[in-house]
């Protein structure tokens, strides 16, 4: 057998063995999650996603937690990211240090340590869940921050910027038309990274009392386990489909840059 055949079987088997690993599960919540209890099938808590009020609520939420993460994360550190390698690069080993700073710490000690500060949250903005927006942020800057500062490393990013400058672009538009479009794939990994430990999110949101869907779906396994794991493998799939859809876009970008 030669080298080339033998390594695409390997590969084969491989790829074989990781589906059986991560796909067995998911099959058995979709078919435990599908089972009634006279042994047929039933599609009821499928149906309970969109017909329980707090479930549908606590999707809602979760989105736009998501959603409003990624934008303030991007509107933070990209602009940051980019100014520091332009203007004091050697500010870069600070910013690195102050963004991967939230891995060493813990959740527990991230929720007693804002507490004081979400008491002012609470009074001068809200006391809404959307709040947690803040948390989030800071919780996805070490994996946004290494996603942008990969796509930022194989970008000569100052002559593009002294270029456009030369042109007579300022600076929002450098980041925008120059810098923007050529770490794109960066950009949705950060994104990506961003919705995944947003909707995974359990800790915080439970310790401040607030109700995510993580937190919901603790709640519901405690009186109806069927719904409570249909609502997990829903999400599962979702964050499958988001990977699936940003490679997709990050491809199509890639072809149109070339």
């Amino acid at each position: 057998m030669r080298p080339s055949t033998s390594w695409r079987a390997m590969r084969a088997g491989l790829l074989a063995l990781f589906a059986v690993f991560f796909l067995l599960p998911l099959y058995a919540m979709l078919d435990f999650g599908t089972r009634d209890f006279a042994g047929g099938r039933t599609g009821q808590s499928w149906a309970n996603l969109v017909q329980d009020p707090d479930l549908t609520a606590a999707i809602i939420t979760s989105l736009l937690l998501a959603l409003f993460t990624v934008l303030v994360m991007l509107l933070l550190l990209l602009p940051t990211m980019v100014w520091v390698r332009l203007r004091i690069p050697k500010a870069k080993r600070l910013i690195e240090f102050l963004c991967l700073l939230p891995l060493t710490i813990p959740a527990l000690v991230i929720v007693v340590g804002m507490r004081n500060v979400y008491t002012w949250v609470n009074y001068l903005i809200s006391d809404s869940v959307l709040t947690l927006t803040f948390v989030y942020v800071v919780l996805v800057l070490p994996y946004a921050y290494r996603s942008i500062d990969a796509a930022l490393s194989g970008l000569d990013v100052v002559t593009l910027a002294e270029a456009a400058r030369s042109l007579g672009a300022g600076w929002i538009t450098v980041i925008v038309r120059i810098v923007v479009p050529n770490i794109w794939s960066g950009i949705l990994s950060a994104a990506f990274i961003s919705v995944a430990l947003v909707l995974g999110e359990f800790t915080i949101a439970s310790l401040t009392n607030y109700e995510n869907l993580q937190v919901v779906i603790n709640f519901l396994g405690k009186s109806d386990a069927r719904t409570s794991v249909t609502a997990s493998l829903a999400a599962l799939i979702f964050a499958f489909t988001l990977l699936m859809g940003l490679s997709f876009v990050g491809r199509t970008r890639g072809r149109e840059g070339k």
